[in-house]
């Protein structure tokens, strides 16, 4: 019985002393603490799924992203074949014929709209367009002059949200003019639009046409080039655009004042002709336009800095356990916890606030708040002045490093590498003179 008891002596005592089983726990600790982690970063996926369905509502009403297509000529024919009783039929297609030349331009006004507590990027673009069109030789596609039916070929204008539209819409073409109605002849090109019968096409040589729109959209304004050369150019007082799409800009120029952007995209780009018959093909991969972001998104900077959540929590572990080994006074599990609890309420904190306020006065709000209670929670416990401040010091060192990181987003990775070396190097030149060995045997 009394080499029981001594052996649950001796073992608590180890466990108690024992360097190594306490780097373990606190191992055991961190790995715990993932899971208040990953509950923080549901919330923020659910505010922003919050914040998504609230822009999305807006932009139901103002104009969602938009895709222009076009313009192009739809022309209809007739195949004539041979049915079971060899009588004569016919089926009807559509020729369609993509433009020669096409140039966009326009100017893009932004407008940012409210509600409750969520903004959107809602905007207005007036855009000019213009070009020319040639009718192909039909020899090529096997189709007799005869089965087309010239009276009605359908000028179109693929609209991805018709409810964007702001006003009329017409069509100078070939010296003639077109007022344009909703719907297209055929979806083969695009799903939505506007479009007019043409009774001015010629047949031979160059077709001219030009218009405006005046139409409203939120965050993307995408074109898909149907011209043999599309040429677009857009500008607006926007800061902060994002060029995405197949087709990055030529030329672009952006600044705190807006940006001016240039696209130039030739036929040989893409992978579909200057004319086809019904859906043959498919021209929706070839878009390319422009997001405007906005650049005070916090839940995706939150997001970002959640990342660091695991290191803030090691090495403010490390630096108590080190004080643990310099000042001889051990913690408890339970303290390491309350810790590693505090250091997560910092991002609770941070989403909740940079609701109501600015992301960076948020931030600073919460870095604060939570230093000075680790700080204060650091005194506390070990009583010693020097390092409650030496405590203060690193996490306000991290949280600097950290907001530094997040505002050179380019530049996060090598910030970050460069970070750690400098952290774990001081640890190592910090702890080189502990006999570890002799921690275990006291």
């Amino acid at each position: 019985m009394i080499n029981t008891q001594e052996t649950i002596k001796k073992t608590s005592n180890y466990i108690r002393n024992s360097a190594t089983f306490k780097i373990f726990s606190i191992g055991i600790l961190v790995l715990v603490l993932l899971i208040p982690t990953s509950m923080i970063r549901s919330l923020i996926n659910e505010r922003e799924h919050r914040k998504n369905s609230v822009v999305d509502e807006i932009s139901s009403k103002w104009g969602n992203s938009q895709t222009i297509t076009g313009p192009f000529i739809t022309i209809p024919y007739k195949n004539f074949y041979k049915d079971y009783k060899d009588k004569t039929k016919y089926d009807l297609h559509y020729l369609h014929i993509l433009p020669e030349e096409l140039s966009i331009s326009g100017k893009i006004r932004p407008e940012i709209r409210y509600r409750s507590l969520y903004e959107a990027v809602m905007y207005n673009v007036n855009l000019d367009i213009h070009g020319k069109l040639k009718i192909p030789e039909l020899s090529q596609l096997n189709i007799e002059d005869k089965n087309i039916l010239w009276d009605k070929a359908f000028f179109s204008i693929g609209i991805s949200d018709l409810r964007g539209i702001q006003e009329r819409i017409e069509i100078k073409f070939n010296g003639s003019v077109y007022n344009c109605n909703p719907g297209l002849t055929t979806t083969d090109l695009a799903s939505s639009g506007v479009g007019t019968l043409v009774r001015s096409l010629r047949p031979e040589g160059s077709n001219t046409f030009s218009f405006k729109i005046n139409i409203n959209g939120s965050e993307q304004l995408n074109f898909i080039p149907v011209g043999e050369s599309s040429n677009v150019t857009l500008r607006s007082p926007w800061p902060s655009p994002s060029f995405n799409g197949a087709f990055l800009p030529t030329s672009r120029a952006v600044n705190n004042h807006g940006f001016t952007a240039s696209w130039k995209v030739l036929h040989l780009n893409r992978n579909y002709p200057q004319y086809w018959v019904d859906n043959q093909y498919k021209i929706e991969p070839s878009a390319f336009g422009l997001k405007l972001i906005l650049t005070t998104d916090v839940y995706q900077k939150t997001t970002r800095i959640l990342k660091y959540a695991s290191m803030f929590i090691i090495f403010t572990f490390a630096a108590f356990f080190i004080s643990e080994i310099i000042k001889k006074r051990k913690l408890h599990p339970i303290q390491y916890i309350l810790i590693g609890l505090a250091i997560l309420v910092f991002y609770t904190l941070l989403i909740s606030l940079s609701e109501y306020i600015k992301f960076n006065h948020a931030y600073i709000v919460s870095a604060l708040s939570i230093t000075i209670m680790i700080t204060g929670y650091a005194y506390g416990i070990l009583r010693n002045k020097r390092f409650a401040y030496t405590v203060s010091g690193i996490l306000a060192i991290m949280y600097l490093y950290l907001f530094i990181v997040l505002q050179l987003e380019d530049y996060a990775l090598i910030m970050g590498s460069v970070g750690l070396f400098v952290i774990l190097s001081s640890v190592m030149y910090i702890t080189r003179k502990i006999d570890w060995y002799a921690i275990e045997t006291n």
